[in-house]
């Protein structure tokens, strides 16, 4: 039996890193996966990973998926998605608010049109496909949506920063995922009542992935110093299967979540020791 079986989940970012670690294990679990992205054929994008790629693997596997393009930052192509999930699979029980983009740009360059895009894909999208799916799960009384966060939502603090280094280009996408972090439990709260769980995890040590190498900050996708994809990918999972009372509202990190509910015996980072933002301590 698989903590999932018989439930639909949208995962979006799937065609590569997190997001399709998180595909996959839903599907292992027993999940009918839609996987969505903009990327669905290989060579489609500059970075490996597609959500061919992701599905293929899928099957392969014994797993349910199929794969549906989206721009999330775009309401109509929201829409779209949850509509050609419902008519491939049924309602959606669990919702995975992966998808994310920055530029890395410093402010005082950041052109402007940049910037909103950053905010639709990272916080407008979650708002967007939570809505579209939100009225299924209000009218069976059940249902989870989990976010995707980051380190980048807990700022450098107050200054003077004469003795931390010098950072650019994290602004935009920190603001958007701290912004992220406090929509999650505004909502948290105003569903609760009809039984719908919503929840906010980010990486307690960062994980490895096809974009992290490309922009340098990790070594490659088995550097030593970031943590297993496996860390990630269950306590989604965790969160999108546990009792609602025991997680809604919920602004966690990995390896911390994984570890108060017993999934883990150790593990460091966020939420272990070290402070996390001020979201996941309320």
């Amino acid at each position: 039996m698989g903590k999932l079986d018989g439930q639909v989940a949208i995962v979006t970012g799937a065609s590569r890193g997190i997001g399709e670690g998180i595909a996959k294990l839903f599907a292992q679990e027993g999940a009918r996966v839609v996987c969505a992205a903009r990327t669905l054929h290989e060579g489609d994008h500059m970075l490996a990973g597609s959500l061919d790629r992701t599905v293929t693997r899928i099957r392969e596997a014994g797993g349910e998926a199929t794969a549906i393009t989206v721009d999330v930052s775009d309401d109509d192509s929201c829409n779209e998605l949850v509509a050609q999930a419902k008519a491939a699979y049924g309602p959606v029980d669990v919702l995975v608010n992966n998808a994310a983009l920055n530029y890395y740009i410093p402010i005082v360059d950041y052109p402007t049109s940049r910037w909103m895009r950053g905010f639709a894909v990272n916080m407008h999208g979650p708002f967007m496909l939570s809505k579209a799916v939100l009225p299924d799960m209000i009218g069976r009384g059940s249902g989870s949506i989990v976010s995707i966060s980051s380190v980048g939502a807990i700022g450098p603090g107050r200054g003077p920063y004469a003795d931390l280094p010098e950072r650019m280009g994290g602004t935009m996408y920190g603001a958007s995922k701290a912004a992220l972090e406090r929509f999650t439990q505004g909502l948290a709260q105003e569903v609760y009542q009809h039984g719908v769980s919503v929840t906010c995890v980010s990486p307690g040590v960062g994980v490895a992935t096809e974009g992290t190498v490309h922009f340098g900050i990790s070594k490659s996708l088995d550097d030593p110093d970031r943590e297993p994809m496996s860390m990630m990918t269950r306590a989604v999972l965790l969160l999108a299967t546990e009792p609602l009372d025991t997680v809604t509202g919920r602004v966690t990190y990995s390896q911390a979540i994984l570890k108060e509910f017993g999934w883990i015996e150790g593990g460091e980072g966020l939420g272990i020791d070290r402070r996390g933002s001020g979201y996941s301590e309320i």
